[in-house]
């Protein structure tokens, strides 16, 4: 029985994770949460990782515009504090999965990204994650895995699904950003992936390197919202389309967020399945907030 180890266990995806893995009797699971292991203590996360053979680092500093004001304190959460994961896992032979971000891409391009396009962070978050990817390529070049998701809703933390659903019952109409496009991912069927993966990095069969964890397909906020609103049996035409200038915030956002999907099908793995057969799962199951 391999032994995994998972990081962030009380976030949106980290909870999704840890149900994902429940039916596995052939992996057992430690779980712990910021209250259980300071990732930024390199002692403690070391004894933590002493006995596992995998390692899947969900923990996050996730705060896009607070990130903007306090770099530094987001890149000892998404960089340094990975480089301790990262090092502890070299240190006894463990592999490592690690949750990465579209937010390391410009977001200036016109197909989707593939794995190893070129990365250039348009705010400190998107760059306090790239630190964190750059530690796991560099201290676990062939046992370290990053992942890369997007635009993730879920039922245990706030995220745009649910923000539209609640605004949904307070206002008659909602003006939402359409000129910035991605793929909306539901994080339960991102924690299948990771599980996925996390079966065949342990049995030798996915190489080592960057997977973009995102929903198939693209859309804009603006559609998302419509679709969100469609399947709740709500009209669509209360949403109005609007630009990403009559919402500014702290960080700057990508305009474009697609990433493409070619590193899974080198694995022998699917990718994960169209953006809006997901949402009207995730809606119709009650999985999202």
């Amino acid at each position: 029985m391999s032994r995994l180890l998972v990081t962030g266990a009380g976030g949106m995806l980290g909870r999704d994770l840890l149900a994902a893995l429940r039916p596995r009797d052939d992996l057992s699971v430690t779980a712990t949460t910021r209250a259980d292991l300071d990732i930024g203590d390199p002692d403690a996360v070391r004894d933590a990782v002493a006995g596992h053979d995998l390692v899947i680092n969900t923990a996050a500093w996730t705060d896009v515009d607070g990130a903007e004001a306090r770099e530094q304190a987001a890149t000892a959460v998404n960089g340094d504090a990975v480089a301790n994961l990262a090092s502890a896992c070299a240190a006894t032979g463990a592999r490592m999965i690690h949750i990465s971000t579209d937010y390391v891409f410009r977001g200036d391009a016109t197909e989707p990204y593939p794995e190893d396009a070129p990365t250039c962070p348009v705010n400190a978050y998107g760059r306090s994650k790239l630190v964190g990817e750059l530690a796991v390529t560099r201290l676990l070049p062939d046992a370290g895995y990053v992942v890369r998701t997007a635009w993730l809703y879920g039922a245990h933390g706030p995220n745009f699904v649910a923000t539209m659903l609640r605004l949904a019952g307070e206002r008659e109409r909602l003006d939402v950003v359409n000129d910035q496009r991605g793929q909306p991912t539901w994080s339960y069927r991102l924690a299948e992936q990771l599980v996925a993966l996390t079966g065949a990095a342990l049995a030798g069969h996915a190489a080592p390197g960057v997977y973009h964890g995102t929903a198939s397909g693209e859309t804009t906020w603006y559609g998302l919202a419509r679709a969100v609103f469609d399947l709740r049996g709500l009209d669509p035409d209360r949403i109005r389309p609007t630009t990403s200038d009559g919402y500014r915030r702290s960080a700057p956002r990508p305009a474009y967020s697609v990433l493409g999907h070619d590193r899974w099908r080198a694995a022998n793995l699917r990718p994960l399945a169209d953006w809006r057969s997901a949402l009207a799962e995730a809606l119709a199951t009650g999985r999202t907030r």
